[in-house]
C-alpha cells in the first residue's frame, strides 16, 4: 500500500507519518523542502514542490496514484480536485473557524458560540460575518464534492512541539522572565478548546483504521478535556517549578491577557468531540494536563524567534503590566464596605465548603 502525506513537518505530521509506516504503508511526503525534520524516518520518500502552486500540484498529483492521501497542508480545494480518481482514500485537515462564531463571537446572540458546538453545528454562511470562516466552509464543500468519501478534520489551535505560534509561549516566557504574577480576565475561567499535536495525529490514525465509520464524515478534532485559561497557567508554572500570583481583573481591564484569549471577547470555544468518540473510539493519548506541561518544557528548550513571537502580538511590556496591577490593587483596596441586611448565600441545595451545614453531626448506616 502506498500513502502520500501532503505536508508532514508540522506539529502532527511526524506522528501521522510514523503511524502510516506502522500500518504497513510505503510513505511519500509532498512538501516544500524548506523544513526537514530528524523525526521523519529515513525510508520516507520526499517530493519537493510548492503545494500552493496549482501547476506544480498538477505535475505531481496527476501522474501517479496512491492508496491513501493525507492532505494536511496546501491548496486543499485544488488537491482534492486533482486527486479525483487518483487515490483510494482521501483524508484532509481544515479548521474550526468553519463553525459560526469561532472567529466572530458576535455572530450569536447572546455573544459566543454554543457550548459545546457540535460537528454539525451552524457554519459560516455569511461572508460579511467572517471572511476566513466563509472560505473554509467553501473548501470543505469542495473537498466533499471532489472526494465524496473523504474524511475531513477541523483542527483547533494546536499545541506541542513544532507549533510555530504557540499560545503557551505567552505563559512560558513570563515564567522564564521570573514574573511574580500574571493578569487573567474573569478569574481565568475562559474555556478554549485546543489539541495536542500527538492527540490530533492519534485521532487521524484511528479514523484511518475505521473506514466503515469515517468515510464521508467531518469531525471536530480536539482534546477531550478543555482546560480553563487559569488551569493552563497554573499547570505550566508548576511544571516549570515557578510560583506566581494570578491577578484577576474584569475583561475590560485585563489588557495584557488579550493575546492569551486570542479573540475580542472572553467567551468560550468548546467543541463537541463525541462524534470522534462514538465513530472510532477516540480517547486522548496524552492527557491534556500532562500535554500542556510537555509543550511548555519543549518551548523552554526551543524558544520562539523574534519573528514568531511577533505573531502573538504580546509586547511583554512588564512596566505597563506592573502599573496596571498597582492601579487595580489600589482601586480594590479603596472600595467602601457594604452593609448587607442579609448577606447572600449559595442556596440551600449547596452543601460544599461554606455552604449549608450538615443536619446531623454523625452519619448512620
Amino acid at each position: 500500500m502506498r500513502a502520500l502525506m501532503i505536508g508532514g513537518t508540522g506539529p502532527t505530521g511526524p506522528h501521522i507519518v510514523r503511524g502510516l509506516l506502522e500500518r504497513g504503508f510505503e510513505v511519500e511526503m509532498l512538501h516544500s523542502g524548506r523544513n526537514e525534520l530528524d523525526e521523519i524516518p529515513d525510508e520516507v520518500v520526499h517530493i519537493h514542490a510548492d503545494v500552493y502552486d496549482p501547476t506544480q500540484l498538477e505535475t505531481v498529483l496527476t501522474s501517479r496514484t496512491w492508496d491513501l492521501c493525507m492532505a494536511s497542508y496546501g491548496r486543499l480545494r485544488t488537491i482534492a480536485k486533482l486527486m479525483s480518481g487518483n487515490v483510494g482514500r482521501f483524508l484532509s485537515i481544515g479548521g474550526l473557524p468553519a463553525l459560526r462564531g469561532y472567529m466572530n463571537p458576535w455572530a450569536f446572540e447572546p455573544n459566543g458560540m454554543p457550548v459545546p458546538t457540535r460537528a454539525d453545528g451552524p457554519l459560516v454562511q455569511d461572508e460579511t460575518l467572517d471572511t476566513k470562516g466563509f472560505r473554509i466552509v467553501r473548501t470543505e464543500e469542495a473537498v466533499l464534492q471532489h472526494q465524496p468519501e473523504a474524511t475531513h478534520f477541523r483542527y483547533p489551535f494546536v499545541y506541542g512541539p513544532r507549533q510555530p505560534v504557540p499560545r503557551e509561549w505567552l505563559i512560558v516566557r513570563r515564567v522564564l522572565d521570573a514574573r511574580p504574577h500574571i493578569v487573567l480576565p474573569d478569574g481565568g475561567l475562559t474555556l478554549h478548546h485546543f489539541g495536542y499535536g500527538e492527540n490530533l495525529a492519534h485521532a487521524i490514525l484511528m479514523a484511518i483504521d475505521r473506514p466503515e465509520k469515517t468515510l464521508g464524515q467531518i469531525y471536530n478534532a480536539a482534546d477531550q478535556e478543555v482546560l480553563t485559561l487559569r488551569a493552563a497557567c497554573e499547570l505550566i508554572a508548576a511544571g516549570l517549578d515557578h510560583e506566581w500570583e494570578i491577578i484577576n481583573m474584569p475583561w475590560e481591564l485585563a489588557v495584557p491577557a488579550r493575546p492569551l484569549i486570542t479573540q475580542p471577547l472572553p467567551t468560550h470555544r468548546v467543541m463537541d468531540v463525541s462524534k470522534m468518540e462514538h465513530d472510532f473510539g477516540y480517547r486522548d493519548k496524552v492527557p491534556p494536563r500532562e500535554a500542556i506541561v510537555q509543550a511548555a518544557r519543549w518551548l523552554v528548550e526551543n524558544p520562539l524567534t523574534k519573528e514568531q513571537e511577533a505573531m502573538l502580538q504580546d509586547p511583554f511590556d512588564y512596566a505597563a503590566e506592573d502599573e496596571l496591577i498597582d492601579n487595580w490593587r489600589r482601586a480594590v483596596a479603596s472600595m467602601p464596605a457594604v452593609n448587607w441586611t442579609e448577606e447572600p448565600g449559595y442556596g440551600l441545595a449547596y452543601s460544599g465548603p461554606g455552604g449549608r451545614p450538615r443536619t446531623q453531626s454523625t452519619y448512620e448506616e
